[in-house]
């Protein structure tokens, strides 16, 4: 079926890979939604809409090595066993790959919170500040007390009558624990489009200016802001018009110009200067940059 660029929590398992074989259904479960999917041994990359409400994708049984790339972006490679989480909320789609490890069956429980239960749980934990509350995505960590959480509401999702009450309890209970570990406070007020907070922005870029001979590396930048390396680089994309590792390309070549504009330094020394252990390389990237060749643009000056 056509995938939307955005869909329902009630929807969202039906782009998922795989084949649905536990489902939450009935007046219980009202403010959450759980599916246990069984997933093949390989799928090519499909696309996962947005939803605006919190998203738990819980690896409980199986192995294998993933790849999540926001549209147009790049792979980003993750390893996934038992107790492996993706949190998310809100954003935009993405896409997603992957084969397994392992001959033991590969399955996912995807857990979805209302957003009303999810803004009550905001609210207890930031007070007056919850405007500026907003939950960062994690992609293939482990939170131990999360996932006896999620076990439970799974093992409740098998019975013939689940409970109301135990629903309900275990829902705030994860909704409690999400804003807890895994919400922060931003610099603006929560929007529909959230982006990189300013000072974080500021901070990294910063950075990356400094130490712009160095190779890039996307898992070093989004540990910094303590993000995962989909998150940090969808938001980072989102805040400045350009992926991290775009970025870092644009720094370089205005550091070369620079360079070759205000010195005498030859074309192979300001190669090495910004991080280029090849000068035809360079000279590639520099060409493409600004449509001319390292020497032919020192000529113009």
């Amino acid at each position: 079926m056509p995938v939307p660029q955005t869909t329902s929590a009630e929807a969202l398992e039906n782009y998922a890979a795989g084949t649905r074989i536990v489902a939450s259904s009935g007046p219980a479960w009202d403010g959450v939604r759980l599916a246990v999917m069984a997933l093949p041994a390989v799928a090519e990359p499909f696309m996962m809409p947005a939803v605006t409400e919190p998203f738990i994708a819980w690896t409980s049984s199986g192995e294998a090595e993933a790849q999540e790339r926001e549209l147009g972006g790049s792979w980003i490679k993750h390893r996934l066993r038992k107790g492996s989480l993706f949190l998310t909320t809100g954003g935009t789609p993405y896409e997603f790959r992957f084969r397994t490890l392992t001959p033991e069956p590969f399955e996912v429980v995807l857990v979805l919170l209302s957003l009303t239960l999810f803004n009550e749980a905001l609210a207890e934990v930031f007070g007056k500040n919850v405007p500026r509350a907003q939950m960062r995505d994690v992609s293939a960590q482990e939170d131990p007390a999360l996932t006896a959480l999620l076990q439970q509401l799974r093992d409740e999702a098998g019975r013939r009558s689940a409970s109301r009450l135990f629903v309900r309890g275990m829902a705030q209970a994860i909704a409690i624990h999400l804003a807890r570990n895994y919400a922060t406070l931003t610099g603006d007020p929560r929007g529909d489009s959230p982006a990189l907070p300013g000072f974080k922005l500021r901070r990294i870029t910063d950075w990356m200016a400094a130490h712009v001979a160095e190779e890039f590396s996307l898992p070093r930048l989004a540990a910094q802001v303590g993000m995962s390396e989909f998150h940090f680089n969808r938001l980072f994309k989102r805040a400045t018009g350009v992926p991290p590792s775009q970025y870092h390309i644009k720094l370089r070549m205005d550091a070369a110009r620079r360079l070759l504009r205000e010195t005498k330094k030859s074309v192979i020394t300001i190669s090495n200067d910004v991080g280029y252990s090849s000068p035809s390389h360079f000279a590639q990237v520099f060409r493409k940059e600004t449509g001319l060749s390292p020497t032919d643009y020192r000529r113009e000056r």
